[in-house]
């Protein structure tokens, strides 16, 4: 009885043990050790080598784990066996779907009463998480050593402070080497005003990005980039540190900001800024009662520059006079520049006006000093206006608009001056502003007209032309000669228009005379017209010509173009080329107003011209006046010689044209011949002839 308990007792805790280890994470088996056959397998050691609990046992463990792991793990069952003492060992177990799988492996010898070894006990766990885990850390590492050593930004690595690791664009940056840098505290490398603000990151613990400054070894203040990262690496916690060099950027930063605020040319301030200083600077005058000067400069003829020797030399001469500007002037004083070849001065700290003309002329004088472009000296002169403050304004637009208005009124005094605003001026300047607009409307209106007045053979008194003189027929202020309104054409580029329109219409007026016989002795009768200094200049202007003649159908035979001593002195290098395209298509050419002193004497000799007409300054004051008898007698006997066609204008008197015609010039224009006529009244004038 006693022994069935005992069997019993002894089924019940094997059965017992079994379940236990059944639902152990650990796989356990026990192997008799003289034959190595299974004796007992938990259900998780007999699932991991493809068995069941039953069919496990009896198989020796060759046979559960594979001939070849069984010779690879013999030494350790060995030693077991042996030796009576416990082996532990890993090893990595293929799985069935080929992942990879370790296992730690315990070997446990299990004695008899006699001690000696009567079976192994085998306890397995999977340690494939761990495995995983630490394969993982390790690559992350080796990644990040990578990282560290490709990249171009520093990397520095620290322990509460305490340097660890550095990477080489790190070392580079900051001058020192990696044996200088390990071990020393991070805020050693931190510029002295920049100290507090690292502390403050530092014990925060604080994961951001932020800029600050370290210390190069050589003592070199560099500006940086901190991005700030909490990271683990061999088990420590670190403070990572990428450190990103920003002096390129802040560079460009400040580049961009500069190019804002200033002329990318010159590196003036522009309009912007100027009028942002400007304003200040008037408030601090408004408070402190000062007076303020502001100075428009424009460059005479500046576009001749550029058309001639092109925008690279003009850029130079720009340059070159902002150079000037600035060196003339103090510190305290603004210099900007708006645009083309305008140029703003705005000056402080003045006593009274005489401060203002001291600088004005010394801004003349530098100005004036030739400029070296394209291998030559060029001379360009300014034009300045004046307006100060507080009497010609209390507002920056104001003050401007006054000295813009004051620098054209110097230009009109012959350039190369400087001009105060008066009040007076800006009541001009409304006045050309409206007229600007009516000059537009009377383009498109078909308000003006040509009169034409008529030019005569001295020795014969016949027919030999006519010019064109043009004349507004205004809806309110009646019939208006040019002097009323050619400055302000002249000014704002209305010119253009205007002379073409003026020039078409001659040669239209010419070809219907041909048609009509109104004719000369000498054959077909030309028609003189006057060019603006602006026509000439144009680039182009010979093909303009051509085109007005295919258009309107008439001959260059036709027509005469008449240029004052100044269009021709203000481009001689070029005027002559421009001449000859012009007699090329058979037009005459003629020097209007001659002899109030542009034009020397030698340069005659260098144009292609055909006539010359003598001002009627001159012809006025004859025959009374000896010192006009001898000029006009010299001009006369001068071109003549020269093989020039000379006009007398402004003939009045027949004592007159007695004179002139005995010195030898060949045509009479005046009111002795005859006054400016409309052409219906000019055509009837000749045929009454």
């Amino acid at each position: 009885m006693n022994a069935a308990l005992d069997i019993a007792a002894r089924a019940t805790e094997a059965l017992r043990f079994k379940l236990l280890a059944d639902y152990l994470p650990a796989w356990i088996a026990l192997y008799d050790a003289r034959t190595q056959v299974c004796l007992f397998a938990n259900r998780g050691y007999a699932e991991a080598f493809g068995l069941s609990e039953a069919d496990i046992l009896g198989k020796t463990f060759a046979e559960v784990i594979g001939p070849e792991a069984a010779a690879l793990i013999q030494p350790s069952v060995e030693r077991v066996l042996s030796e009576r003492v416990a082996v532990c060992y890993e090893r990595e177990l293929p799985a069935a779907d080929g992942t990879p799988r370790w296992i730690e492996v315990h070997l446990i010898p299990q004695l008899g009463a006699d001690g000696e070894p009567v079976a192994s006990c085998v306890l397995i766990n999977d340690i494939t998480k761990h495995r995983l885990a630490e394969r993982q850390v390790r690559e992350s590492e080796a990644r990040l050593d990578k990282f560290m050593q490709a990249t171009v930004e520093g990397i520095l690595f620290h322990k509460e402070g305490i340097t660890t690791d550095v990477n080489p664009p790190c070392c580079e940056l900051v001058g020192y080497t990696l044996p200088e840098m390990v071990g020393r505290h991070v805020l050693s490398f931190i510029a002295p005003d920049e100290l507090a603000k690292v502390k403050e990151v530092m014990r925060a613990g604080r994961e951001l990005r932020y800029e600050t400054a370290v210390m190069h070894k050589d003592g070199t203040r560099i500006p940086v980039e901190f991005i700030v990262r909490t990271l683990e690496r061999d088990g420590e916690k670190l403070r990572m540190t990428i450190v990103r060099d920003i002096r390129d950027r802040l560079a460009s930063e400040a580049r961009i900001q500069h190019l804002a605020h200033h002329d990318g040319l010159t590196g003036l301030l522009n309009r912007a800024a100027f009028m942002d200083r400007m304003a200040a600077l008037m408030r601090r005058a408004e408070r402190k009662g000062e007076m303020l000067a502001l100075l428009f400069i424009d460059l005479d003829n500046f576009k001749r520059v550029n058309d001639s020797l092109g925008h690279l030399e003009g850029d130079q001469v720009l340059t070159t006079v902002s150079e000037r500007l600035v060196g003339a002037l103090r510190g305290s004083d603004l210099v900007g520049r708006f645009g083309g070849d305008e140029f703003v001065v705005l000056l402080s700290d003045l006593e009274s006006r005489a401060d203002i003309v001291v600088v004005l002329e010394a801004l003349l004088s530098v100005v004036e000093v030739p400029v070296k472009a394209d291998g030559r000296a060029l001379s360009v002169t300014p034009s300045i206006g004046v307006a100060v403050y507080p009497d010609d304004g209390k507002q920056a637009d104001e003050l401007i608009q006054h000295a813009d208005t004051a620098m054209y009124r110097a230009k009109a005094r012959g350039r190369a001056t400087y001009q105060f605003f008066e009040a007076a001026l800006a009541e001009t300047a409304l006045r050309d502003l409206v007229l600007e607009a009516e000059l537009a409307q009377a383009l498109t209106r078909g308000e003006f007209e040509l009169f034409f007045q008529p030019q005569v053979e001295a020795t014969t008194g016949q027919l030999s032309g006519a010019e064109a003189l043009l004349r507004w027929r205004h809806p309110q202020r009646g019939l208006l000669a040019p002097d009323s309104f050619i400055f302000v054409a002249e000014r704002h580029r209305l010119m253009l228009a205007l002379g073409e329109w003026v020039m078409r219409e001659a040669a239209a007026t010419a070809r219907r005379w041909r048609e009509q016989g109104i004719t000369h002795s000498h054959g077909p009768m030309r028609i003189a017209v006057n060019l603006s200094r602006m026509q000439f200049h144009l680039d182009g202007f010979a093909e303009t010509v051509r085109r007005v003649l295919a258009d309107t159908g008439a001959m260059g035979q036709w027509l005469e173009l008449e240029l004052t001593e100044r269009m021709l002195i203000e481009d001689i290098a070029h005027a002559p080329a421009t001449l000859a395209q012009l007699r090329a298509q058979g037009l005459t050419v003629s020097v209007d107003d001659f002899g109030t002193g542009y034009t020397s004497l030698a340069h005659l000799t260098e144009l292609p011209l055909d006539k010359l007409k003598i001002d009627q300054s001159f012809v006025a004051r004859l025959p009374d006046d000896v010192g006009a008898q001898a000029i006009t007698r010299a001009i006369v006997q001068m071109a003549v010689g020269l093989g020039l066609t000379v006009t007398a204008e402004g003939v009045r008197t027949a004592a007159q044209w007695q004179l002139l015609a005995g010195w030898g010039c060949q045509q009479f224009q005046g009111e002795l011949v005859g006054a400016p006529m409309p052409a219906a009244e000019f055509e009837a004038w000749v045929k009454a002839r």
